[in-house]
């Protein structure tokens, strides 16, 4: 099965490539607005599916995955920071509360669709102004959903987490590879 992940994200590409996978990478532009209607279990579910799905025609026959993270605090998306000052209160907002990491995953192979939400909780210490400041001038805040990076310095913010680890790094593999493995019994 050829595989086609499509995704930017080098963190995706590496949990990919550690699965023992080899496959190609493609990006577009998604529209990544968030439909205020919808929870937001549904709009990053949808996110995925519009990911996987994008000039899916170019890529017929092979499997195509497609992946949106977001952190999730009382019902309110936290994105990418768009600025310093954007970081600093995501991170004020998490400081010493639990929140959840769901990422949309979708799968395409032929007719076949897969969509799944996976969710983890990430409880953060309590933070000082002082440590927020000293980790966003680290600039790791920054192209992260709810700006922080568990598998970086980020992970100093962090007092546990319960679920998977690779789904608040970006990419949930264990459903992932769930996935991929009935559609490789489906083709032998």
């Amino acid at each position: 099965m050829e595989i086609v992940l499509k995704s930017s994200s080098p963190r995706r590409k590496e949990l990919l490539t550690n699965m023992g996978y080899t496959f190609e990478i493609h990006t577009y532009d998604v529209d990544e607005t968030m439909d205020p209607d919808l929870t937001p279990s549904q709009n990053v579910g949808l996110l995925g599916l519009k990911k996987a799905a994008v000039c899916k025609e170019d890529d017929y026959g092979k499997v195509l995955i497609g992946c949106d993270t977001i952190v999730v605090l009382d019902d309110q998306i936290y994105g990418k920071p768009h600025s310093e000052e954007d970081a600093v209160n995501m991170l004020k907002k998490l400081s010493g509360r639990c929140h959840l990491v769901m990422s949309g995953l979708a799968v395409i192979y032929k007719d076949k669709v897969y969509n799944e939400v996976v969710e983890s909780k990430v409880y953060f210490r309590e933070l000082t102004d002082d440590e927020i400041k000293a980790y966003i001038d680290t600039k790791e805040p920054f192209g992260k959903a709810g700006s922080y990076a568990i598998q970086g310095i980020g992970r100093g913010l962090v007092d546990h987490y319960e679920g998977s680890l690779d789904n608040i790094i970006g990419l949930p593999t264990e459903a992932l590879g769930k996935i991929l493995g009935e559609l490789n019994e489906m083709e032998n």
